[in-house]
């Protein structure tokens, strides 16, 4: 599936990290599949995979979600995700 290797260098690196923090839901889903505390910023009306409210997923315990409360409103969503950084340090 990953030919070029590019998966699993990526995979590396995010394991010598405290946390990821990502839109892309490809990044989301080899960190969450690997343990690795992620937190996704996604859009107000998302995949369905995703569900439609709450932070957590089903699929991935390491994960948090931080959804749109506006459609378009991505300043928000980087607030709170702001917010918990700070909370982390």
């Amino acid at each position: 599936m990953d030919e070029s290797g590019a998966f699993v260098d990526t995979l590396a690196v995010m394991k010598s990290l405290d946390l990821v923090i990502t839109s892309d839901t490809a990044i989301a889903h080899l960190a969450g599949v690997a343990g690795i505390p992620v937190w996704v910023a996604l859009n107000y009306l998302p995949d369905w995979r995703w569900g439609l409210k709450g932070d957590e997923t089903p699929w991935y315990r390491t994960m948090k979600l931080f959804r749109q409360k506006t459609a378009g409103d991505w300043s928000e969503v980087f607030d709170r995700i702001t917010a918990g950084l700070r909370e982390m340090c």
